[in-house]
């Protein structure tokens, strides 16, 4: 049974962030899920996931955020509890039914899920999403702690359905990625099928039907601000003058420094967990105690902005800040140490920082940049396109999964990336205006998730470009994560239809279409070649498994190779390829046998065939 279905109220586990998130669902009765995977959101989706194998709970990873939520709207509005989740960035592509989705409301409770990625762990960005509550209209609740993100989620859950709208609830990698002890609550009864009552003037958005909508969207928000000021998620600790307004893990700090500096009884904490509507009464009466307000959140002035717009308001007159040259910056993640300096300075409170450990003596730790795993697909499909591409002048877009690592030396096969699906629509544009030949890559499951539309473009407009798909089988960078491409029989699943690229390609009209196997060199630059000669929409289809996943399906592994003495040491493999299965022994080339996969690309690649398998 998954840990998350034990049904033992008020015992204590430990859990990661996602997973009390994950338990607090199961908990509110959670009985639809939908998602697409992105860090750091992706163990809340494997979690219900793996839930769904050993319950009636309905999960599924769709094919992308936007797809997600329309089919949360669905199962929602037919009054059944829903969760759909995404990371930040996700929220920009569910953006357009998220608008829209704000004046229809719901029936059942849903909870719409966003992990911020404050410092860009894992993405291209660091947008703050809690603009979007502001944007839709919609309530956002924001946890700060692992122990009260399951018990926010209970209660998005009950809110959603008191106030008949979609709540939105805001982590951070923090809080998304750190582990702590959680107690158990009572095991939430699903309801797994609801109905529809039809209501065109309700659900049909046209214009006569969202003006209407419009009007109830801002009562249930004004209902929602009545809620503001009296949940329990915003409150008031402490009772000094100097006041201090925080949310999310912001909140661990400052609890944590005001006693360090020993300035508690001078400081009063204004935690803010709901924070669209903000609960406007309480923050003014908060600034009628205080002489002087420091305002700590992560991101963006959001709440800075909006306390100091309350105070004009009650015309009061006390400084109030946030954001600034010699306070908190807007960039990446706060720490203990950093939020415990900028509340000393701004309050002037004497304060001598830890000295700094001397490490003189302690050698330089070796940098470790990220890098495609030993025997990654993707590499090999670089190294051959780097190869048929040799003497042009090339432009490589690419797209974001692990592929996008392949920009880095000594690959180098990225030049320009926005976004999930970017690649072959900025092609689109490389194409028209510069005399350079254009290659975009994309990944199996970015393909799918908006990939086909910018190729349904280029082949429209006929484009002039490559278009490499690297298809291994899986959504790899976020963690195995099935899309429609996937054969999910491996996965021993049954009840999914697996959905062909080479068809979807080849329906679309694309005059030139490849299917290679990186790991046989030669062949594949050849074919790569005749691709890239083509003049309009080319396709090349790059299939193998990625290893990683093989190695999850216990697939058979490949006896790996070692370096002979046959080896001149011209270090073709590692200038080329970068493999991170060799190392420098003596100065002399070597293989890591528990590193190697077995790929066979080196040895293609060496001049000398001096890479050869291990015998035993």
């Amino acid at each position: 049974m998954h840990k998350l279905l034990a049904d033992e109220p008020g015992a204590k586990i430990l859990m990661l962030g996602n997973e009390a998130i994950a338990r607090g669902a199961v908990e509110a009765g959670v009985a639809f899920a939908t998602t697409y995977p992105g860090t750091p959101s992706s163990e809340i989706s494997l979690n219900l996931f793996q839930i769904s194998q050993q319950s009636d709970l309905y999960f599924e990873y769709s094919t992308n955020e936007k797809v997600a939520l329309e089919v949360a709207a669905g199962a929602a509005n037919a009054g059944v509890r829903t969760m759909c989740m995404m990371k930040h960035v996700g929220m920009n592509v569910a953006a357009d039914p998220l608008m829209t989705l704000a004046y229809v409301g719901v029936k059942g409770g849903l909870v719409i899920l966003t992990a911020d990625d404050p410092n860009m762990f894992s993405s291209q960005n660091e947008q703050d999403n809690r603009y979007y509550a502001k944007m839709s209209g919609l309530p956002m609740l924001e946890p700060s702690s692992v122990a009260e993100a399951l018990e926010m989620v209970r209660h998005a859950f009950d809110l959603s359905e008191e106030l008949r709208e979609p709540v939105i609830l805001r982590t951070t990698t923090r809080i998304n990625h750190s582990s702590a002890f959680v107690e158990l609550g009572t095991l939430g009864q699903r309801t797994t099928s609801g109905v529809f009552k039809k209501d065109p003037l309700s659900y049909v958005t046209v214009p006569a039907v969202s003006r209407k909508l419009h009007v109830k969207l801002l009562e249930n928000l004004a209902k929602a601000a009545r809620i503001s000021e009296t949940t329990p998620f915003n409150h008031v600790s402490g009772s000094g003058t100097w006041g201090v307004v925080c949310n999310g893990v912001s909140h661990n700090y400052i609890s944590d420094a005001v006693q360090e500096l020993g300035i508690a009884d001078r400081v009063r904490i204004l935690r803010i967990g709901m924070s669209n509507p903000l609960p406007a009464d309480l923050i003014k009466a908060f600034l009628k105690e205080c002489d002087k307000v420091l305002v700590v959140e992560e991101g963006e002035p959001f709440m800075e902005e909006a306390v100091k717009a309350l105070a004009q308001e009650a015309a009061l007159t006390l400084p109030i800040h946030g954001k600034g040259e010699d306070l908190f910056s807007r960039l990446y993640e706060f720490d203990p140490a950093m939020v415990r300096r900028v509340l000393a300075a701004y309050f002037s409170v004497a304060y001598t920082p830890p000295a700094k450990i001397d490490l003189a003596d302690i050698p330089e730790i070796p940098a470790r940049p990220p890098n495609l795993c030993a025997g990654c697909s993707h590499r090999a499909t670089y190294y051959a396109v780097k190869k048929a591409a040799k003497g042009m002048d090339t432009i490589y877009a690419t797209d974001i999964g692990c592929y996008t690592l392949g920009f880095l030396p000594p690959l180098s096969m990225g030049d320009f990336v926005i976004c999930m699906g970017s690649s072959v629509s900025s092609a689109c544009g490389f194409s028209r205006a510069t005399d350079q030949k254009v290659v975009a890559f994309i990944g199996d499951s970015t393909f799918f998730h908006s990939g086909i539309t910018g190729l349904i473009n280029a082949v429209h407009n006929n484009h002039n470009f490559t278009l490499v798909i690297l298809d291994n089988g899986i959504t790899a960078m976020t963690g195995h994560q099935p899309h429609p491409g996937v054969d999910m029989a491996a996965m021993q699943m049954e009840g999914y239809h697996r959905v062909s690229i080479e068809a979807v390609v080849r329906a679309l009209g694309v005059g030139h279409i490849t299917l290679v196997k990186p790991f046989k060199v030669k062949k594949s630059i050849t074919a790569i070649e005749e691709a890239l000669a083509y003049k309009g929409v080319s396709v090349i289809i790059s299939q193998e498994i990625c290893t990683l996943y093989a190695r999850s399906l216990k697939m058979p592994r490949q006896r790996p190779f070692q370096v002979s003495e046959r080896c001149k040491n011209h270090r073709d493999c590692i200038n080329e390829l970068g493999c991170p299965a060799f190392y420098l022994d003596a100065n002399r080339v070597r293989i890591d046998a528990n590193a190697c996969v077995g790929c066979a690309v080196c040895a293609q690649v060496c001049p000398e065939n001096a890479i050869v398998r291990v015998k035993e």
